[in-house]
């Protein structure tokens, strides 16, 4: 639960809402791909550049999205459509 002003949308309301979100190892999905890159790293065979994040592994991440209405301080409604995770699974 959180409120709508601190999700970074820049919407001024004091209205609390629900937002789901992914989380969760995805190691046991791990393909020949994330097995080769996570190797070639640890030998340090490669290396990635100063503004790179390199994973060996899938990342949980929403797979389906759903929409969140609320209410500003203008008294009117507003819906900001794929903001909560609706479903989650193991992406890469």
């Amino acid at each position: 639960m959180v409120k709508v002003r601190d999700l970074g949308l820049g919407f001024n309301s004091d209205e609390i809402v629900l937002f789901k979100y992914c989380s969760g190892s995805c190691h046991r999905a791990r393909s020949n791909y994330d097995l080769t890159l996570g190797s070639l790293l640890q030998q340090q065979l490669i290396s990635p550049g100063p503004q790179e994040r390199v994973l060996s592994h899938p990342c949980c991440r929403p797979t389906r999205y759903e929409a969140v209405s609320f209410m500003d301080v203008q008294n009117t409604w507003q819906t900001v459509e794929k903001l909560s995770a609706a479903e989650c699974s193991c992406i890469g």
